[in-house]
């Protein structure tokens, strides 16, 4: 059923903590619900909104990354593409920017 996918490591580990922010956001409004606030996004947000908002940010961080490696290679002069986790460094960054001030 899977078998067209590429279950790389980075992959696995995105997915991951993907799933693990869902269910620690689950238990955190269960423990503590939101109260909607507004911070460098230009508008009022909740918890979940914020996730949602950082989490789409991370998919077009990495797209952007995927699309512009073999660039990025070539302008720095690099024998291959950079890893990937350059862009899960970035979108963890995005992520901990989002849910603490936006």
């Amino acid at each position: 059923m899977f078998d067209w996918m590429v279950w790389t490591t980075p992959v696995a580990i995105f997915f991951t903590c993907i799933v693990l922010m869902l269910v620690g956001m689950t238990v955190w409004e269960i423990k503590s619900p939101t109260i909607e606030r507004k911070g460098f996004l230009p508008l009022v947000t909740t918890r979940g909104d914020r996730l949602f908002i950082g989490l789409l940010g991370s998919a077009y961080i990495h797209l952007a990354f995927v699309g512009l490696a073999g660039r990025i290679a070539q302008g720095l002069s690099l024998e291959q593409e950079p890893s990937i986790w350059f862009a899960f460094g970035i979108a963890s960054i995005w992520m901990v920017l989002v849910m603490r001030k936006g």
